[in-house]
């Protein structure tokens, strides 16, 4: 482990050159954003702007949009004057389609250069860019490695996605464009994780953190939290993107999720529990349910425990914002650690909903 390594690991942010995406600043001290992309039909505007909007609404700082065709391209001015959020173009192999979503006004593209054939082609989109100061995200998977690469590695390995990262790298340096960013994602966590090391290692570039096609939500955001979180736990990574086979807005709030537990992120309503057993003594789940359905909107940062028995409630409860520890049938009511009064289970959400309204934080 190299020693640049070992200082991550004691939690200490990596520090890289910084990127601004529309306004949006990566890397340096700037705060984890936390980005989506659209599933729409580019074309379908009005779908689009939707959904961009919901997830605006649901806290991302960033949203990519895929510039697949005509009509996509055709479709990027209109979204990007509608959206609420700086737009990534999503681009692969098609330089006039980047050319076209940089006129519209995109605030960053992804696109791999050397995928986009001839030195002047490459030429034109690197100009483009560095003209309305658009940063570009290298974007590698490994599922879709050169060849050449993939012969001499026998495999997709940490060092492959390196190598190809950095061959593009050198592409925008031969072009004296250095507004980049790089992703080298893997559907393997483990892959993931020993690749964005090495870039981490080896450069200052700010890092886009992903585990690829992560798939449908569960196992997704398992995936997910594993890979990104660990990384952000080493002080590897500049902006998230949490991959899943669901709506965007539900990869904005697992991407939160992970960076609020890691305090990398202001929480709203933090709600704990304990995980039941036989001890229980009041209806948590249904409790939990109604709490969690009343306090979906509310803006504010407080912690809420809730616990279902005398053994380890008094404590846990005690050092929340506001805890309930529970007994046959009522609850024990704690703020800020002070023990206040005594409710009935019929009054325990009642009662927190109450405080939490009254809830200053400090």
């Amino acid at each position: 482990m190299s020693e640049q390594h070992q200082k991550y690991t004691t939690g200490t942010r990596r520090i890289t050159r910084q990127v601004n995406i529309g306004g949006v600043k990566v890397g340096g001290n700037a705060p984890i954003s936390v980005q989506t992309m659209t599933k729409t039909k580019t074309e379908d505007v009005a779908g689009t702007v939707a959904q961009i909007k919901a997830a605006a609404d649901a806290g991302v700082d960033i949203v990519r949009v895929t510039v697949n065709d005509k009509e996509a391209a055709a479709a990027m001015t209109e979204i990007v004057k509608q959206s609420p959020v700086p737009i990534v173009a999503d681009i692969h192999f098609n330089h006039i389609f980047a050319l076209r979503a940089i006129e519209a006004g995109v605030a960053k593209v992804r696109i791999n250069p050397g995928n986009i054939g001839s030195k002047d082609r490459i030429r034109q989109v690197l100009m483009a860019a560095k003209e309305r100061g658009i940063p570009i995200r290298i974007g590698v998977n490994s599922g879709s490695l050169e060849e050449d690469i993939l012969q001499r590695h026998g495999y997709p390995t940490a060092e492959a996605l390196y190598e190809s990262a950095m061959r593009h790298v050198g592409i925008c340096d031969e072009f004296n464009f250095t507004d980049v960013i790089i992703s080298v994602k893997s559907t393997d966590v483990k892959l993931m994780i020993e690749a964005y090391r090495l870039v981490a290692e080896r450069t200052d570039i700010p890092l886009h953190l992903g585990v690829t096609e992560a798939g449908p939500t569960r196992s997704g955001t398992i995936k997910s939290a594993v890979g990104i979180g660990a990384l952000l736990a080493e002080g590897i990574g500049d902006t998230i993107r949490v991959s899943l086979t669901d709506d965007p807005v539900k990869e904005v709030e697992v991407g939160k999720e992970i960076l609020r537990s890691l305090n990398l992120a202001s929480r709203n309503i933090e709600l704990i529990a304990c995980p039941t057993c036989g001890r229980l003594d009041v209806d948590l789940f249904k409790i939990m349910g109604e709490l969690e359905e009343k306090l979906a909107n509310v803006k504010k940062s407080v912690t809420i425990a809730v616990l279902g028995c005398v053994v380890n409630g008094p404590g846990e409860a005690s050092a929340a914002d506001i805890g309930i520890a529970s007994g046959k049938g009522v609850g024990i009511l704690y703020r800020k650690g002070k023990m206040i009064k005594h409710v009935k289970e019929s009054e325990i959400v009642a009662t927190i909903l109450e405080e939490v309204e009254k809830f200053q934080p400090s």
